[in-house]
């Protein structure tokens, strides 16, 4: 479920579910967590996320457990991983990141998108929604705005857009990732690890306020994620009742 390839200081992580758009399960978290981790302890300098085929992440497998609370807590450790270690990570977009797709690119610390690549989080679209870490990288990101109409409104982020907000910091295609991230891994790495420590301190980490958490739980447990799970079976509209 994961490629890996090295030139220099540089290694480049590739997921490998293509039949399923590279959607996260439990065994791609867990091999994406240890990927990283030994990417770290390696002396790799900079690393490259990108996906086989023409999606990046379609987000969690919703033919999987993506609902059960241990499947959460997996993902959630994998993006910390991701978000702490102390070697620069780019996600190179080469097609579409959803959900917990867009969540693996917010956790990288630079995104190079391709011209046809776009983000988005159609969690209100099946009834569940996303962690507070989430919500305020998101805004951290792209702007309140943007993120507002990203969550609330399902719209979606073209390349275009996420470069004119900052969210993509090039447009371009795996090639040009690689490139930035070789230059990348020529420069001072303890300087680069204060500025992802400080660049990452932006207050997405801090302790949710409880009735953000009951809000969050009260999502998860509601018969409107039983009705989206059924929907989504039935292949028809959910109908969504707020209980």
């Amino acid at each position: 479920m994961i490629g890996t390839s090295r030139d220099g200081d540089v290694l480049t992580i590739e997921l490998q579910r293509e039949r399923q758009r590279n959607a996260l399960n439990y065994e791609l978290v867990e091999a994406l967590s240890v990927a990283m981790t030994d990417a770290a302890g390696a002396g790799v300098r900079a690393i490259v996320l990108t996906g086989q085929g023409t999606v990046f992440c379609a987000g969690a497998d919703l033919s999987g457990p993506v609902y059960e609370q241990s499947f959460l807590d997996e993902l959630l450790a994998m993006l910390r991983v991701v978000e702490s270690i102390p070697v620069p990570v780019i996600a190179a977009l080469n097609g579409a990141a959803l959900g917990a797709g867009l969540q693996l690119a917010m956790a990288a610390d630079l995104r190079v998108m391709s011209p046809s690549a776009w983000c988005g989080i159609p969690a209100a679209k099946i009834g569940v929604t996303v962690d507070e870490w989430t919500i305020k990288r998101l805004v951290s990101l792209v702007g309140a705005g943007d993120a507002a109409g990203i969550l609330i409104g399902c719209d979606s982020l073209s390349a275009d857009r996420a470069a004119a907000v900052g969210f993509a910091n090039r447009i371009g295609d795996l090639a040009e990732a690689q490139q930035w991230a070789a230059s990348i891994a020529a420069l001072a790495p303890l300087t680069l690890q204060h500025y992802k420590l400080v660049l990452g301190d932006d207050g997405a980490r801090d302790e949710a306020a409880p009735d953000h958490v009951a809000a969050m739980l009260r999502a998860w447990q509601s018969q409107d994620v039983a009705e989206g799970r059924a929907a989504r079976a039935e292949r028809r509209q959910p109908n969504f009742i707020g209980k």
